[in-house]
């Protein structure tokens, strides 16, 4: 029997406990991917650039211990791009943080289509008044 795994996704700019106890919790169900938003998905996507280049943010994420192994995502030319690695990869489950933002009912249609037969997991935030991004990034440019 070969063993689950588990595909999580995010920038992970700047890395915090925030993201490691998402990727931690994303490990609890199987051998873990971790695909990490390249810097065109991120100014596409958000709308601005990320403080860390993708090749670092890619080691950092790749050097944690529960982290079976880290890719850099698919370029994005539409928003649906980002499920392509799914088509690939073929994991038992999909996890997404509390905050991600996620079309449902197109994974949920995309999953069934392709006859996938993964399960979508949703976790729980972790100290999301302390520990959020976008929050980081805005404290850090104050500073500067």
């Amino acid at each position: 029997m070969r063993s689950k795994t588990a595909l999580a996704f995010g920038s992970f700019d700047i890395l915090h406990p925030g993201h490691i106890s998402y990727l931690k919790g994303a490990s609890k169900y199987g051998k873990l991917t971790v695909v990490v938003a390249r810097d065109s998905s991120i100014r596409k996507l958000k709308g601005s650039g990320a403080l860390v280049d993708e090749k670092s943010r890619l080691e950092i994420v790749g050097s944690l211990k529960f982290v079976h192994r880290a890719i850099l995502g698919d370029k994005i030319r539409r928003w649906n791009d980002i499920y392509k690695v799914v088509l690939r990869l073929r994991p038992d489950f999909l996890v997404f943080g509390y905050d991600q933002k996620v079309d449902m009912e197109y994974l949920r249609k995309f999953i069934s289509q392709h006859k996938l037969g993964c399960r979508i997991v949703r976790l729980g935030a972790y100290k999301s008044t302390k520990y959020k991004s976008s929050k980081l990034k805005k404290l850090i440019s104050s500073i500067h």
